[in-house]
């Protein structure tokens, strides 16, 4: 080897520094064997790196190499040299769309949708394999010749981590991430609609959504919150963006039609997403850490399967649950070192404040027939955006009269396997007798759509519903 010449794997040969990130550092390098550029990337050169860095490789890496994708970043290998791990990556000869931003200035509606129409191609066909990227963002888009490639799947999850899954960690870069990432969920498919949302936003507007800066508590806090932010009306984009930035997961559009859209205005045409009236205005982002003040309680999500076995959770915790959230999301985001501020003392909310938001909201809220009604129509719709995705959960919310007339879980699963996902529409709950009507299409994985009407019976288990059976 000549002196000062560094080959990795007797093969590639180091180059100079190309990026740097919280994950390692990205060198230019030659392949030997075939005479090409590549990136390859030092993994775990943390001090004190444990095997995480390496097993984030390893599923990048894999992830990646899963999606034979004109716009994703391709991985070549993943080889070992004097007890390092490297990543040897497709090079792109360009930038990141933040630095194509930052150099000059907001995109056009055309260039925009022309580069996250394929963006979201990509993450259609990452959906597809059953991968949610979860840290789509500006430097994670690599533009060159016009084209844009999507990068960093080194957080992404697919249906088969578990273990990922299970950790409860947070990652994902604190400006782009959904509301409900930002309160400690596990990411979707509907989570990475956001996040392209909120890159969109960046890509036209020259700024992040949130401003982070050293207040990630308040940020996160806007995030889960407050409205988001929106466009002017007259902007082709700002219909679009309003169907991708709605807090709701499920009422976000999917990747697909999302895709579809972003073609049409790349090809010059009038968007058909028109913005909804009276959207409130982005709020004013100084900052500042908003005051912690009493939270109505959100909808009821599926409750966890340990808290369904001894007998749920009270309505009256949720609201306490939505405002401690944000402080556990913080937490793991300085745990994970994902590069992120750390939280300032002043970041937090002082005891007087904190006890002050407990007290206020450890009443129980009233049971009105209102109340009951939204209770039963936000228990429907999150068990609906939960079955595709997580049927054993979804199997759980079921009485167990019901779950052994739908066949055990193995004939629940026999028809739920088949559906790509269900979009509900047309919602009417009856407190009276507990039973809930509704219009249902599902997508199939061979793509065909059916709609059905289905009525269910609930069941009140303490503080709770199940699915008692349907008529």
């Amino acid at each position: 080897m000549e002196e000062g010449r560094h080959v990795i794997a007797g093969r590639y040969t180091l180059g100079r520094e190309i990026g740097r990130g919280g994950s390692g550092t990205v060198h230019l390098a030659l392949d030997e064997v075939l005479g090409r550029q590549v990136a390859i990337k030092r993994v775990g050169m943390i001090p004190g790196s444990d095997n995480a860095e390496l097993e984030r490789a390893e599923r990048e890496a894999r992830l990646a190499a899963a999606l034979n994708h004109p716009h994703v970043v391709s991985v070549f290998d993943l080889v070992d040299e004097n007890d390092v791990r490297w990543l040897v990556m497709e090079y792109v000869d360009g930038q990141t769309l933040g630095e194509r931003v930052l150099a000059t200035g907001p995109l056009e509606a055309v260039e925009a949708a022309t580069l996250l129409s394929q963006i979201a191609d990509a993450l259609v066909a990452a959906h597809a394999n059953g991968i949610v990227h979860r840290d789509v963002k500006p430097s994670n888009i690599m533009i060159s010749k016009g084209a844009a490639k999507l990068n960093d799947f080194g957080i992404a999850r697919s249906r088969e981590d578990v273990s990922l899954t299970q950790t409860g960690l947070v990652t994902g870069s604190p400006a782009y991430l959904a509301p409900e990432v930002a309160s400690g969920a596990s990411a979707t498919p509907a989570s990475d609609v956001w996040s392209l949302g909120a890159t969109l936003y960046h890509a036209v507007t020259g700024k992040p959504p949130y401003d982070v800066g050293d207040n990630l508590i308040g940020a996160l806090y806007k995030i889960v919150h407050e409205e988001p932010p929106r466009l002017p009306d007259d902007h082709p984009l700002a219909g679009l963006l309003s169907v991708m930035m709605t807090r709701e997961p499920e009422h976000r559009w999917p990747m697909q039609r999302v895709r579809d859209e972003l073609t049409r205005v790349a090809r010059g045409e009038r968007s058909t997403v028109v913005a909804p009236d009276g959207v409130p205005p982005t709020p004013e982002r100084t900052g500042e850490l908003p005051t912690v003040t009493a939270v109505p309680p959100p909808p009821p999500a599926p409750v966890p399967r340990a808290a369904r076995r001894s007998g749920g959770i009270g309505w009256g915790w949720i609201a306490a649950a939505a405002v401690l959230a944000v402080a556990a999301v913080v937490a793991a985001y300085v745990w994970a070192g994902r590069g992120t501020p750390e939280a300032a003392d002043n970041d937090v909310p002082d005891r007087s404040q904190t006890s002050q938001t407990s007290e206020t909201t450890s009443d129980p809220p009233s049971t009105s027939a209102e109340d009951t009604r939204e209770q039963m129509d936000a228990f429907i719709t999150s068990y609906l955006a939960t079955v595709t995705s997580d049927p054993e959960s979804a199997f759980d919310q079921l009485t167990p009269e019901f779950q052994e007339v739908s066949g055990g879980y193995d004939g629940y699963l026999d028809w739920w396997r088949r559906v790509r996902s269900a979009e509900v529409a047309a919602i009417e709950s009856n407190p009276s007798d507990l039973t809930v009507g509704y219009t249902v299409t599902y997508i199939m994985k061979t793509g065909r759509s059916q709609t059905d009407q289905i009525r269910l019976q609930l069941q009140r288990q303490d503080d709770h519903y199940l699915i008692a059976g349907e008529g």
